[in-house]
């Protein structure tokens, strides 16, 4: 992977789905990481964070905002993967065994629902709630315990960005095998309505407006975000643009 805004970052879908497949294939283990602007903005102000992120299996770029971005610099025909999108891609695939962390159990139980009828067999697979506590105060051993005994390929976790990341990352020492994305609001997308967050409608996502939906559906959480984003974003460039040349 090559460096974008100092983040590992992959944009060829070829590669990230192969790199998936031989990780399971292996039975290896790893945690990818989904870039959108507050993550970008945390990593470009937390060493640690972007250490986190740069130890990843894989970074995938869920702002199409910042795909485009960096399309312009570097003239290369970037698009973004937004993180929903890959959760339904291997769902749909029907040939994986899934266990859903995180989230209120309202969420997870609507979700259920949802993906039992794409796919039935999810109906013997897990969903577990987690408590609401910080990062370093779970029980990473017990955790890791239920995902061994279940053996799962894919390994979902839903507690918001950056707390997911970091959450991965003290949880992968403990699994066996399996791949970890933290997909945040893809959860609350997929529960059939369950809870306040819904996703953009599709006209607005084909015209990259995606986070102006979500700016206004959670206003206090992510105005703030953006406009960090927005503080931190001509450095960015000025660097991209150093590299380019």
């Amino acid at each position: 992977m090559q460096k974008y805004f100092n983040i590992n970052l992959e944009f060829d879908k070829t590669i990230i789905d192969n790199t998936i497949k031989e990780t399971l294939a292996k039975n290896e283990k790893g945690y990818i990481c989904v870039m959108e602007s507050n993550n970008l903005t945390v990593a470009n102000t937390n060493s640690h964070f972007l250490n986190i992120v740069n130890n990843s299996l894989i970074n995938i770029c869920d702002g199409s905002n910042v795909a485009w971005l960096l399309g312009k610099i570097h003239k290369q025909p970037f698009k973004s993967y937004i993180g929903v999108d890959i959760f339904r891609h291997y769902i749909d695939l029907k040939q994986y065994r899934h266990f859903f962390l995180g989230n209120t159990k309202e969420v997870l139980e609507g979700m259920k629902k949802t993906l039992i009828a794409i796919d039935p067999q999810i109906s013997t697979m897990q969903f577990e709630e987690l408590p609401f506590r910080k990062v370093n105060e779970f029980d990473y051993h017990a955790i890791a315990q239920l995902i061994n005994e279940d053996k799962p390929d894919f390994i979902w976790v839903s507690l918001g960005a950056p707390k997911q990341e970091e959450f991965m990352s003290l949880l992968l020492p403990h699994i066996k095998r399996g791949i970890m994305l933290g997909v945040g609001a893809a959860f609350n997308f997929t529960s059939g309505g369950v809870g306040q967050v819904k996703r953009a409608p599709q006209w607005m996502r084909k015209l990259r407006l995606e986070w102006f939906y979500r700016a206004f559906e959670e206003p206090k959480k992510n105005i703030p975000r953006y406009w960090g984003f927005v503080k931190i974003l001509p450095r960015l460039v000025s660097q991209e643009m150093r590299k380019r040349k």
